[in-house]
């Protein structure tokens, strides 16, 4: 009851506002009903982070100075001994412990950004398992693969701007990484390293951090949109492979309108994610490590974000006593790249469903779990080299351990598949008498003894399958 009185008095408001601006057509094309879940909107929720980001790191800018030579900022009136530090690491210690909110900013832009990784990484999988990679958002899928990209490069150069010792070491570890990537590291390494100098590297990548990778990032997230926009949300994930993929304009006009009920949804969530965010960042505040060249520090482990943990990880990887080269490492993460980038034209099927793609859900999903574990093993037992294939003091060999994810996803993913295809078309076959090609072509399934054999129309489909996609998905 409430809720109904809130719509109608929300719509008789935006109704007057719009005959008294004359902006009665909005460029954002409305939703169906039943996208109002959380679970649909994995994507907005990548753009609010990321316009955090933005906002939180414009105000980093006016206090941050990329440079590594010693500053005469009160940071050395604070630190005495310390006066010679870095003007990068003493502006980052300048944020956190003389500028109001300071902290709370900094740790809330360092948070945001693992968040915006994370959330990318569930926006992905979510598009994975749905199969709304498939005609006609091919080309969106390979747009927001280069985002995730774009985004773990932006993590990439911001992890070296404080100028710590961990930093430092971490990033030169990733160019020496990017350097020896075969023909490219040889184009790459002048971008990279400059002038070979520290403040060249430092400038580098405060300029990629800064201006290259966001201009980039932006244009990639505008033509996803535009893509986004054209195509209009995917219907939920069916077995039928003649849904349509698309909404016809009539049905739009029945939709919800994006202003105000979609915006205000969105702001809705993006609100509870700043809250969360500043929630988090106050109880758990950034501490600054030393900075590079404080040779009266203790030097630690070099360990990069959480994110790059599994590629490291790989990097410990022993063949015999041979250690195994970093291109081997490159090698996996382009492959996976390559992969997730042409998917659409590796799955050709037409079916959206899970249980339709066994094979693609079964290597997604150990490529998940490999993830997992590798980064997991990365932060307990960083920099510990292991065989690949023999045991070494007691320790399980590389094969050992990950072979049983894919064993295990393989056999689970097969016993699930064969169980609910049998259930679906046990129910397709009830269905099918009374509504003849509606639910998949007329050979997935035998009909049963006594029955008519099913005619379907021309086109393959019955009449309610050109009606618009129910709200409930494939329920069958």
């Amino acid at each position: 009851m409430l809720g109904r009185w809130y719509n109608r008095n929300l719509n008789r408001l935006w109704t007057f506002i719009e005959d008294r601006t004359s902006m009665r057509k909005w460029p954002l094309r409305p939703q169906p009903q039943f996208t109002f879940k959380p679970s649909y909107w994995t994507g907005a929720f990548v753009v609010n982070a990321f316009l955090y980001q933005v906002v939180s790191g414009m105000l980093l800018l006016l206090y941050y100075q990329p440079s590594v030579f010693p500053t005469l900022t009160n940071c050395g009136q604070t630190l005495g001994t310390l006066s010679q530090a870095p003007a990068a690491w003493c502006s980052t210690y300048y944020i956190i412990h003389s500028v109001p909110l300071g902290s709370l900013l900094l740790s809330s832009h360092l948070y945001g950004a693992y968040a915006m990784i994370f959330l990318l990484f569930v926006h992905l999988y979510r598009g994975y398992y749905m199969g709304v990679y498939k005609k006609p958002r091919e080309f969106s899928w390979m747009v927001g693969t280069l985002l995730l990209l774009a985004t773990l490069g932006m993590g990439f150069t911001g992890y070296l701007l404080p100028y710590t010792a961990l930093s430092y070491g971490a990033t030169n570890v990733g160019i020496v990484l990017a350097v020896r990537t075969p023909y490219i590291g040889t184009i790459l390494a002048p971008f990279i390293l400059g002038d070979g100098t520290p403040q060249g590297l430092l400038s580098r990548m405060f300029a990629a951090h800064v201006v290259l990778i966001p201009l980039a990032l932006g244009a990639l997230l505008a033509v996803h949109l535009l893509l986004f926009e054209a195509h209009g949300i995917a219907p939920p994930a069916t077995s039928d492979p003649t849904q349509r993929r698309r909404f016809t304009a009539r049905e739009d006009e029945r939709h919800v309108p994006f202003m105000p009920h979609i915006f205000l949804y969105i702001t809705k969530w993006a609100l509870l994610y700043i809250g969360v965010l500043l929630g988090i960042a106050a109880l758990w505040p950034w501490s600054l490590p030393t900075y590079y060249g404080n040779t009266a520090a203790a030097q630690g482990l070099i360990i990069p974000d959480w994110y790059f943990l599994w590629l490291f990880k790989i990097l410990d990887f022993v063949y015999n006593t041979t250690p195994i080269p970093a291109t081997f490492a490159l090698g996996i993460g382009t492959v996976l790249l390559l992969y997730f980038l042409f998917l659409p034209w590796l799955d050709r099927s037409k079916r959206t469903h899970p249980r339709d793609r066994p094979f693609f859900i079964w290597l997604g999903t150990s490529l998940l779990e490999m993830f997992a574990l590798l980064t997991v093993w990365g932060g307990f037992e960083p920099s510990i080299q292991i065989q690949l294939f023999t045991y070494t003091n007691g320790l399980t060999p590389v094969v050992l351990r990950l072979g049983p994810l894919f064993a295990v996803n393989a056999v689970a993913i097969a016993i699930f598949h064969y169980r609910y295809t049998a259930s679906y078309r046990r129910r397709l076959e009830e269905r099918l008498p009374r509504f003849p090609g509606i639910y998949a072509p007329i050979d997935v399934v035998a009909p049963p003894r006594g029955r008519p054999t099913p005619t379907a129309s021309s086109s393959g489909a019955g009449p309610l399958a050109r009606a618009a996609p129910s709200s409930g998905g494939d329920r069958a």
